[in-house]
């Protein structure tokens, strides 16, 4: 054999181990980047985020003891900030990614889902109960803008992007919060925390809250769900082995925006919550919500049957959503009282 071809082979051999090193320190890259893009964020404080928002906005202690807020104000930044940390956490919104590793995972993508639902409850529940001091009233015009933005498809990534329309629906919730903030403006914003306000938000919570736990106890086995006006029972199926994870991350998701908002209410709606009795009711939802969130330390989603040797992750946080829901039935009867 020629001195060329010999040259030629082995070119070609260390051609082909450069581009197996430069494929493996690729996959690795991705795996790595994709593990650290699936780290859900953490709870944060409600309190502490409302003061950082009015000292960006250059808005001082209005009293001694420090920063008083007007009611509306810890929940409204509270939304906010459940937006911002969808589209800037590690990785950015990864439901709409098309590119890797961000298109290769599944878990955040569920997690940002159940987290927007409750943001869009929120937002909603905002522009038509919280700000209005009567059905006839008007609405607010920064609510009114804000809320369809945050409607907007959850998967575009073409013009508009999703990100885009979020953003902007943030903007317009930072607008309102500012005017809430300056009662000297010509239309500044308003916040009634109502029994009547509250109560209609609440029944909004108990139907999601309803709806996370049968999703999740569908995960192990087939049940009857009855419809007492019908008198006739409909069989759920059994959630597929595909969909495990998605429901449990979902519901994850949900739970994580929930206890913000719950902890938003606690302190915007103290007055009324005190005077009803019904603190200690929102604290055991909150306290339910935590324990949903706590850490997991398998690295699948484990639904296991019954009695079974494998524990079941779906059903745990299915009776941690149940008996927030219990507690939201009793804060909606109480808050319905005279």
């Amino acid at each position: 054999m020629a001195a060329s071809d010999f040259s030629h082979e082995a070119e070609s051999k260390g051609f082909a181990w450069f581009l197996g090193v430069l494929s493996a320190i690729a996959i690795i890259a991705i795996v790595v980047l994709g593990g650290y893009w699936s780290i859900e964020p953490k709870p944060f404080d409600v309190i502490a985020e409302a003061k950082m928002t009015q000292e960006k906005n250059g808005i001082e202690a209005n009293s001694p003891d420090g920063y008083v807020y007007p009611d509306g104000y810890v929940f409204g930044n509270t939304l906010v900030h459940i937006a911002e940390i969808l589209l800037y956490k590690p990785g950015g919104y990864l439901t709409n990614d098309v590119g890797v590793p961000g298109v290769l995972l599944d878990n955040i993508p569920s997690w940002e889902y159940g987290a927007l639902i409750m943001l869009r409850d929120g937002a909603s529940a905002l522009r038509n109960h919280l700000a209005r001091a009567q059905s006839q009233s008007a609405e607010d015009p920064d609510l009114a803008r804000a809320e369809p933005y945050f409607y907007y498809e959850r998967n575009s990534w073409a013009l508009p992007s999703t990100e885009a329309e979020y953003e902007k629906g943030i903007d317009a919730l930072h607008s309102y919060m500012r005017r809430l903030a300056d009662p000297t403006d010509k239309n500044p914003g308003h916040f009634y925390s109502r029994a009547d306000n509250l109560w209609q938000y609440v029944e909004i919570i108990i139907k999601r809250l309803g709806g996370i736990s049968t999703r999740l106890s569908a995960s192990t086995d087939r049940y009857e769900a009855y419809d007492i006006q019908q008198e006739k029972s409909a069989a759920i199926s059994q959630t597929t082995w595909m969909q495990l994870d998605d429901e449990f991350w979902q519901a994850r998701g949900s739970c994580w925006a929930l206890l913000h908002i719950l902890k938003a209410i606690r302190h915007d709606f103290r007055l009324i919550l005190e005077d009803k009795r019904a603190m200690d009711t929102v604290e055991i939802m909150i306290h339910e919500m935590e324990n949903a969130l706590a850490p997991i330390t398998s690295p699948v989603i484990l639904n296991g049957d019954g009695y079974g040797i494998f524990a079941n992750y779906s059903l745990a946080m299915a009776s941690y959503v149940s008996r927030a829901s219990a507690a939201a039935l009793d804060l909606r009867d109480v808050m319905n009282r005279g």
